[in-house]
């Protein structure tokens, strides 16, 4: 109501009061938010999202790196002369020990068994954590075949220079299959290839890119990357190796008979890879399963059978 005066007079009785604002305690979670404050939350979390994926991040590309700067040590076991080396002799062989060269110049150490009464050359490469001397049983069991023989350590192997790895152990095979034409005048369709385990790698990328007259792949395995799966169970470890061995697609590229050699007990590469080969390989082919036969006892195991299936196939 009015005053005498015209003012306007406050009805409520008493002095006024200011109102108590809520305390933080009975407001809503949505009035109690405070935007600045969680917006730095925000921040710190994901900045913290973003160190631990850097840090996953070069944890991998560490790993990566770590384990491809020392691949070849995982890969390759070469024994060193004279580890394994025995004198021929003992075995009634009477070798050549030869020495080449390889495109960048490594020197590589092989011995030669010479048939003069045959123009056909079973060029040999032997498996991981062998040398030639090593060998020297095998060697003998070839030299029935009737046929000249050229075994070769790879670079790092036995008396070989070098160290090996993938790019390294293919030159080394061109380098003996060279040796062949230009210091023994070999036709190459008078060159029969053979290769165990490892070797068979070796053996099928020669003769994916070289004329031959054959290859003999014996317990070997269908690429590097198959291995790794198999042999450590470690999702996406196959793909940590740079080696790739890839024979599944090179022998593909083969134009030559093909013979596939594999123990039916193989502890190492499992019988199902020879067959993954046999029926990735092109015509003419030829499959010889050598029954309850492991990895590395295929020839004492097959014996005279398999001695008999490799002269069938050299012919």
């Amino acid at each position: 109501m009015p005053s005498p005066d015209g003012r306007a007079i406050d009805p409520s009785p008493g002095p006024r009061r200011l109102e108590k604002a809520p305390s933080r305690a009975t407001l809503t979670p949505w009035e109690r938010a405070d935007p600045l404050q969680d917006g730095n939350e925000g921040a710190r979390r994901k900045k913290l999202a973003m160190t631990l994926a850097i840090g996953v991040a070069a944890g991998l590309l560490l790993t990566v790196v770590g384990f491809r700067l020392f691949e070849n040590s995982f890969i390759y076991f070469p024994p060193r002369f004279p580890e394994g080396f025995s004198p021929p002799e003992l075995y009634g062989l009477h070798v050549e020990d030869v020495w080449l060269t390889t495109l960048d110049k490594v020197r590589l150490n092989a011995w030669y068994l010479p048939n003069p009464a045959s123009e056909q050359v079973l060029l040999w490469f032997h498996g991981n954590a062998e040398n030639i001397g090593y060998g020297l049983e095998r060697l003998r069991f070839y030299s029935r075949l009737a046929v000249n023989v050229l075994a070769v350590d790879y670079r790092g192997f036995g008396k070989s220079e070098g160290s090996p790895d993938e790019t390294g152990v293919y030159r080394d095979a061109d380098a003996a299959y060279d040796y062949l034409l230009r210091e023994r005048h070999v036709q190459p369709k008078n060159i029969i290839v053979l290769g165990h385990s490892l070797g068979g790698a070796v053996a099928i990328d020669l003769a994916s890119r070289r004329e031959c007259g054959g290859l003999i792949v014996q317990s070997s395995f269908t690429s590097a990357k198959d291995m790794a799966r198999r042999m450590f169970r470690i999702p996406l470890f196959e793909y940590l190796p740079k080696s790739q061995f890839d024979s599944l697609a090179k022998i593909r590229r083969v134009r030559a008979p093909i013979l596939i050699v594999h123990g039916t007990r193989d502890e190492v590469v499992p019988f199902s890879m020879g067959q993954r080969l046999f029926a990735a390989a092109p015509e003419p082919k030829f499959f010889f399963p050598v029954v309850n036969a492991g990895h590395n006892d295929v020839v004492e195991i097959g014996a005279d059978d398999l001695l008999d299936h490799l002269k069938s196939f050299i012919g």
